[in-house]
């Protein structure tokens, strides 16, 4: 059997192409494991924390000085009362003992019913039967909730605490997608406090699991190559590498998109540049688990305090030392990036706008569905002027009714309505062939498209109105983006909300020359 892309789940070294799961935390784990820490790996989705974890499960039993056990507690995700949750976490461990093979004699004579000890005396009696040292390697450890996450974090600490005199577990590993420090912010949520036993402060070290670098993106590839003697083109490797910053799965999928269903398996086919864009253009259309799972987070207020003001450009709107912006970036859905924050890679910041804007997208396909790309061409250039006149007609006739939908109904996004709707609007240049390159970032002041049609690029900057300034400073932040996009031509689309503002004064086109280059403003 000829090896894959693996998008589905851990990967097996037999199986599938994968890079070294040690490659950049190797040392510094086995070095905490040895000094007897507690310790947390947090990473994003389908980064590559269970094949991390099983390697070095498989590491630390093949080299024999202590033994290791991976337990995944997902299945406990829906426990909330310690009373289920505890003595469910403990049969865990039975069964994962049994199943991989470590010595028996584990919970023989577990005490159900007290449920705020089981765990810590099953553990501590199960260490004292041993010959050598026990490390725990617990996945999933951030779905535990309210009161199984409270006495499970307790009970650790217990045992922790006392291990001088009796013997407890060598080492312990909670991993999942959250940083230690946001199991604390869900316990204030369910207005409970570990208080004084807390384990929080008995964690050694949060460590992280870093994305591929640009190189090891090469490296991956290369493996299929030397395999099948399939080649990547060079741009390819770039241009993955740009649209998925090197996240994982994105990585993995894009190959596997291209490798199976573009060429459908035909190694002789080198894979292109072209290929790479059909294949995210498809995957972003598939929407996978990967997909739906992320922005259903979207749906939370946590996230939505950080995206809104993201997708608007606000930059003190958002505290980032609060829990919420940490939680965002821990998921990883945005980045920090060269003292920036932006969605964590451009396939993302996709999908967030597609998610957010999809009921829109759905309802214009009726109204509008004569007035795709083929009625804005003129010349073989798209008539951006008046694609905008339509969306202001658009907007004056609807702004209300969607607004109001996003407000009830549409995640809560009612501040950024106008922005998800005007790009529900330009969506279907997408869909017609062409391309939205979107540049969101916190402290723009504006959101920045950038709309593509075969070699020819559109400008456009979203912007609030804000005061009597604001369409002077769009006219300097949309010559600096024409500059880096090589465009003679920008076009601003400046939303009014002032209450009781009149129809008449929010809806006007001004047309703008500087230095040779024309600038477009819209009024909505």
């Amino acid at each position: 059997m000829r090896k894959e892309f693996n998008i589905t789940g851990p990967c097996i070294s037999s199986e599938h192409y994968m890079l070294n799961p040690f490659r950049d935390i190797g040392n510094e784990l086995m070095e905490l494991i040895e000094r007897k820490n507690y310790f947390v790996i947090h990473a994003a989705r389908q980064s590559g924390k269970t094949t991390l974890l099983k390697e070095l499960t498989r590491k630390i039993n093949s080299e024999g000085k202590h033994y290791a056990l991976y337990c995944s507690l997902e299945s406990m995700q829906s426990i909330k009362e310690e009373s289920v949750g505890i003595p469910a976490i403990v049969k865990k461990i039975k069964l994962e003992l049994r199943k991989q093979k470590l010595p028996e004699g584990f919970a023989c004579d577990a005490d159900y019913e007290d449920f705020a000890n089981v765990l810590n005396e099953t553990l501590t009696d199960y260490c004292q039967s041993l010959e050598k040292p026990l490390t725990l390697l617990f996945d999933e450890a951030d779905c535990l909730s309210n009161g199984t996450l409270i006495s499970f974090l307790r009970q650790l600490r217990d045992g922790y605490v006392n291990r001088g005199d009796v013997s407890f577990v060598h080492s312990i590993a909670l991993v999942g997608m959250r940083n230690i420090r946001d199991y604390k912010a869900s316990i204030r949520l369910d207005k409970d406090t570990l208080g004084s036993a807390s384990p929080f402060n008995i964690v050694k070290k949060a460590l992280t699991l870093s994305n591929f670098t640009k190189q090891e993106v090469a490296k991956l590839y290369s493996q299929h190559t030397k395999l099948t003697k399939q080649a990547f083109k060079k741009d390819v490797i770039e241009y993955v590498f740009e649209q998925t910053q090197g996240q994982p799965w994105l990585v993995n999928a894009v190959a596997c998109e291209c490798v199976e269903n573009i060429c459908k398996f035909k190694y002789s086919i080198p894979i292109t540049k072209d290929m790479a864009q059909q294949a995210i253009h498809n995957i972003i259309l598939q929407r996978g688990t990967h997909f739906d799972s992320l922005m259903e987070r979207l749906k939370e207020k946590r996230i939505r305090n950080i995206i809104q003001p993201l997708i608007l450009g606000e930059e003190l709107a958002v505290d980032k030392l609060s829990d919420d912006y940490l939680y965002a970036r821990d998921l990883g859905i945005i980045k920090d990036s060269g003292g920036q924050t932006e969605p964590a890679n451009p396939i993302y910041a996709e999908l967030i706008v597609r998610t957010l804007s999809w009921n829109v997208q759905d309802a214009l396909k009726t109204k509008y569905k004569d007035y795709d790309v083929p009625h804005y061409l003129k010349g073989g250039r798209i008539d951006i002027n008046a694609l905008l006149k339509d969306f202001q007609d658009f907007w004056r006739e609807n702004s209300e009714i969607w607004v109001k939908k996003y407000k009830k109904n549409f995640y809560q996004y009612d501040e950024a309505a106008p922005h998800l709707v005007i790009q529900a609007f330009l969506q279907r240049v997408i869909n017609g062939g062409g391309d939205i390159i979107r540049e969101m970032a916190l402290g723009k002041n504006r959101c920045d498209i950038c709309v593509k049609w075969k070699e020819q690029k559109y400008p456009i900057e979203l912007k609030l109105y804000k005061s009597g300034k604001t369409a002077e400073d769009s006219l300097e932040q949309i010559l600096k983006y024409m500059k880096s996009v090589n465009s003679n031509e920008g076009w601003v689309v400046i939303f009014d909300r002032t209450p009781k503002k009149s129809w008449d004064k929010k809806l006007y086109i001004n047309e703008f020359k500087k230095a040779g280059k024309k600038v477009t403003v819209f009024g909505c």
